[in-house]
């Protein structure tokens, strides 16, 4: 499944499929006229204007960045608005997190999956927002305003920040709108965003685990799959059709447009244009960084998550009620723990570490054979070379930090809720409204914490990942409460220690919570081992540097900036950044290795094919079992007689791409992206034209799945189907 993250090169070593080539990119909307010709030649059947316009309706306007209301335009997911009351499609795993807040071991939606039959049926999304584009303009000129090539970084940071505030604030001044302004290329150029960011978001459906997951970790990543990733959600609006908060008031949102959904299917060679909000890529990546991600980041991380999910999985096996606490958690945690496998045997195998070189042996020739190109770009190489050298201790650490630590047990970050409630309990008494209006507040909202939290999981999570940070990071990044407490304390003893914190802290258990809320103190805060370890961690984070430096940042701007100065002939698009992207190619199959060749689609074939009753990961439910048995497929079968479940096309892909739509030349929904390729795991790096491919789940199996299989006829019946 794809979410976040770096990808990887597969080449020489394989034999290729003779499918017409995707066009690199992930472009901005707005300048997406500079590639309407090609995308015309290769089957688009829309102009420019139909696809982005600010003034009328068009393919943007059904785009959905999926968020939470903390970082509302932090996109983790994308959506697809496919009725006019609403109804927005996205990926199972997307909506996985809130199938698992609604699911109990009385009602387990999980296994069981959940199809709403009416509004009343629809369960509220708490903490998901979602959020359309409404325009984008190049504000480069605006936000580099007084900035000058002799400041510092620091200096130059800061103004371009007070820029951008001045900007936002004109924008939100000027307009109803939310605003954000987003760099690209490093710092050379940027835009600026307005969205419309709905707030009241419910639960409509998803297909039983069996079906959303089909495949599992064994699958995830690979080609051929079977798998029927999709979840259903619904916007609501006030009375007036606007953003707001949830309400029993509050009604379905009637968009200013909706995809329709095509019947029609797709042949190898047609069209297919994939529309979202990728998350990040790093194409611009360096040798130094290909090494420093082969050496250091991927092996760490691969290493704690490894332990991490063994001891997880260990617990969920034992119990239903801690299977669906840990699901949303263990499925976040397994899937960049294989892909960054992947990608490490992707980069080793195709030698990419040698080719980056010999791109920056290119560009550093370009640059030394001018000396006005010397005086502007000359600094990019020594700063970004100096600074891996001088950080494989330090970027060590600071994988240890993110994924043991910070990513590690729960008790670590919980009480991060209360490092601004420690300022009022320096004054109990001046304070003591306030005190209590945000204890109240903490109470409630932690809530939904402790409907996901299991100690004693939590606890041996807690002792073996913190004893591997201190048995693997150098001395000058340990926290010091391993040395000052555990150290001396409990002996080195992280399961002592564990014991001594989980028996007392008031982090470890709900009850112990919100008695201390009841009567917090300062003093009993301060003695917490949980609140120290959380204070140590951040505090580490910031000493690290979030693991970048101003030098870095800005050798990387000068590296990309002479990339893109010697290469005046060429299109470049940024990397992902989480705004909105439009990426495009055409349907196909591919042959990954010598003799090897895979079709460009699935059927319900394979599915029976796969299972496996005493694997939970190849579980065929038994209604699933006889609808593909009897060939009851509906008005969804293909016209080859099948029932098609995923497909293939080249589109340029990434992490927050999840549940973008597939959309054929006419505007026409055919399917979900879900997932990259294996064998082209590289392409957050370096794109493969030839090989890489986007993993679809067809949309008749999506309808087949909700009609037949879930029974909810209802939601079919409020789209536009296009037969």
């Amino acid at each position: 499944m794809i979410k976040r993250g770096l990808s990887f090169l597969f080449a020489l070593m394989f034999v290729f499929s003779v499918n017409v080539k995707a066009d690199e990119g992930m472009w901005l909307l707005s300048l997406i006229g500079k590639n309407y010709q090609q995308m015309k030649a290769q089957g688009l059947k829309l102009t420019p204007e139909d696809i982005y316009n600010v003034n009328h309706a068009s393919l943007k306007d059904a785009i959905i960045g999926l968020g939470n209301a903390q970082q509302p335009f932090g996109f983790f997911c994308t959506g697809e608005i496919i009725s006019s009351k609403g109804l927005v499609l996205t990926n199972h795993h997307c909506g996985f997190g809130q199938i698992q807040a609604h699911s109990s071991v009385e009602h387990d939606y999980l296994k069981d999956g959940y199809f709403a039959k009416s509004y009343d049926q629809e369960f509220p999304a708490d903490g998901m927002v979602m959020t359309r584009l409404v325009s984008m303009k190049d504000v480069t000129k605006e936000v580099l305003e007084g900035v000058t090539d002799d400041m510092s970084e620091t200096d130059r940071a800061e103004k371009i920040a007070s820029n951008i505030k001045t900007i936002i604030k004109a924008a939100k001044k000027e307009s109803k709108y939310g605003a954000d302004v987003k760099t690209m290329f490093a710092g050379n150029q940027f835009f600026l965003f307005r969205y419309e960011t709905f707030k009241d978001i419910r639960l409509v459906g998803a297909p039983p685990q069996a079906v959303g997951k089909f495949g599992g970790d064994t699958d995830n990543w690979m080609w051929p799959r079977h798998t029927g990733d999709f979840s259903m959600f619904r916007i609501y609006a006030n009375k007036d059709n606007k953003p707001a908060k949830y309400s029993k008031d509050n009604v379905p949102y009637n968009p200013i447009h909706h995809l329709p959904v095509s019947l029609k299917g797709y042949e190898k060679g047609d069209f297919a244009m994939v529309m979202g909000f990728p998350g990040s890529t790093e194409r611009f990546l360096t040798s130094y960084g290909v090494k420093e991600a082969l050496d250091i980041s991927n092996p760490t991380t691969v290493k704690i998550r490894t332990e991490k999910l063994r001891l997880m999985k260990e617990d969920m096996n034992t119990s239903d009620k801690i299977r669906i606490q840990y699901a949303s958690k263990y499925a976040q945690t397994a899937n960049y723990w294989k892909y960054f496998q992947g990608q490490s045997k992707a980069l080793k195998k195709n030698h990419i570490y040698e080719k980056k070189q010999a791109q920056e042996k290119k560009l550093q020739d370009w640059i030394n054979s001018d000396e006005t190109r010397k005086a502007k770009y000359g600094q990019a190489f020594p700063l970004i070379s100096k600074f891996y050298e001088d950080n494989k201790s330090q970027q060590l650490a600071y994988t240890y930090l993110l994924e043991a630590l910070i990513q590690g047990p729960e008790i670590i970050l919980f009480p991060m809720k209360l490092r601004q409630f420690a300022g009022l309990l320096e004054k109990p008494k001046e304070n003591e409204e306030l005190i209590k209006k945000n204890a109240e507040n903490a109470i409630e909202s932690s809530k939904e914490h402790w409907k996901d939290y299991n100690l004693p999981t939590d606890k041996k999570i807690f002792a073996s990942l913190l004893e591997m940070y201190y048995k693997n990071v150098p001395a000058e990044y340990q926290l010091p409460i391993f040395k000052d407490v555990v150290a001396k304390k409990f002996k080195g003893n992280f399961n002592k220690f564990a014991d001594e914190v989980y028996k007392k802290s008031v982090f470890a258990s709900e009850d112990k919570f919100n008695k201390f809320m009841e009567k917090p103190t300062k003093k009993v805060l301060e003695k917490d081992y949980a609140y120290i370890l959380m204070k140590q961690t951040i505090d580490t984070y910031f000493k690290l540097g979030g693991g970048k430096t101003d030098d870095f940042r800005k050798g990387k701007r000068l590296f990309e900036a002479a990339l893109l100065a010697m290469n005046t002939d060429k299109i470049y698009y940024p990397d992902a950044n989480s705004t909105i992207r439009l990426t495009y190619g055409n349907v196909g199959d591919y042959q990954p290795a010598d003799a090897v060749h895979y079709n460009y689609y699935t059927t319900t074939k394979g599915i029976l094919e796969k299972e496996d009753p005493t694997n939970d990961e190849f579980i065929v439910p038994a209604k699933l079992k006889e609808l593909i048995q009897n060939k009851d497929y509906g008005q969804y079968i293909d016209k080859d007689g099948t029932m098609h479940v995923a497909f293939t096309t080249n589109n340029d892909i990434t992490g927050g791409n999840s549940g973008s739509p597939v959309i054929n030349g006419n505007g026409e929904l055919i399917g979900t992206a879900f997932d990259g390729n294996w064998e082209a795991m590289s392409g957050d790096i370096v794109f493969e034209n030839e090989l890489q491919k986007c993993i679809n789940v067809d949309i008749r199996y999506t309808l087949f799945i909700i009609d037949k299989l879930g029974g909810a006829k209802n939601l079919i019946d409020e789209m536009t189907l296009v037969k």
